[in-house]
C-alpha cells in the first residue's frame, strides 16, 4: 500500500513491451494510462488462472 490505496488492484501486462499497469478499477488504471502514452494496444491479465487478452484499439476481449 505504499501509494496509500485501500484495495489491490489486478495487474495488466503489455504484450508488447512486457510493462506491468493496474487495471481501471484502480484510481490510477496504469495499464490504460500506458496505451495512452505509448500506444501499445494490447494487454493481458497477469492474474492467476485468467488467459484473457484486451484490445485497446478494437475494444475486443480476446
Amino acid at each position: 500500500m505504499q501509494l496509500g490505496e485501500q484495495h489491490w488492484a489486478h495487474l495488466r501486462i503489455c504484450l508488447d513491451c512486457g510493462h506491468v499497469g493496474c487495471c481501471d478499477s484502480s484510481p490510477r488504471k496504469h495499464a490504460t494510462a500506458h496505451f495512452h502514452d505509448v500506444g501499445h494496444p494490447v494487454m493481458r491479465s497477469a492474474e492467476p488462472g485468467e488467459i484473457w487478452r484486451w484490445c485497446y484499439i478494437h475494444e475486443v476481449l480476446g
